[in-house]
């Protein structure tokens, strides 16, 4: 199986994409999103923002800047930037990401837990969408790589593999 679970930086994975769980806006304020900003620098939200809107269920890639892959793929969680959402915006945006890093032709792509943060999507809730909409591509990657900082959520990944 090509999908990996692990506890870390996603922003110091290296691999072909990271996905940011964006807004439509391409903003990049705070979590995983700003940690991406933080690292890879402020160009990939410049770009982001002149590639918007983008609707949930849609994604785009951008240049990575500083970080250690070559593309950030912006998978719209949510419409405006904090807003609580639900799962079915996760599922969306993993599918939406996962479809882009097929058309670009990509081997590998690291998936945070996305939409548990401003999102407040239950961390099981979006584990299992996330990791449903992975299992789906899993023969379309070498590598799906599910991270996050966050032990609860690799628990959680780990339970529904």
């Amino acid at each position: 199986m090509s999908i990996i679970v692990e506890l870390g930086d996603l922003t110091q994975i290296k691999c072909d994409a990271i996905v940011n769980p964006a807004n439509s806006y391409g903003f990049m304020g705070g979590g995983v999103a700003g940690a991406i900003k933080r690292i890879g620098g402020v160009e990939i939200e410049n770009e982001a923002i002149s590639k918007a809107p983008i609707d949930v269920g849609k994604a785009v890639a951008t240049t990575s800047g500083n970080l250690p892959c070559k593309f950030v793929i912006h998978a719209p969680t949510m419409k405006e930037p904090a807003m609580r959402i639900n799962a079915e915006n996760v599922k969306l945006a993993t599918k939406a990401a996962l479809e882009l890093g097929f058309e670009l032709k990509l081997n590998s792509i690291a998936i945070p837990g996305m939409g548990t943060g401003v999102g407040r999507v239950p961390v099981e809730d979006a584990a299992r969408e996330i990791v449903n909409i992975a299992k789906q591509y899993n023969e379309k990657f070498k590598k799906i790589i599910l991270t996050d900082r966050n032990k609860e959520m690799v628990e959680s990944f780990k339970s529904f593999i």
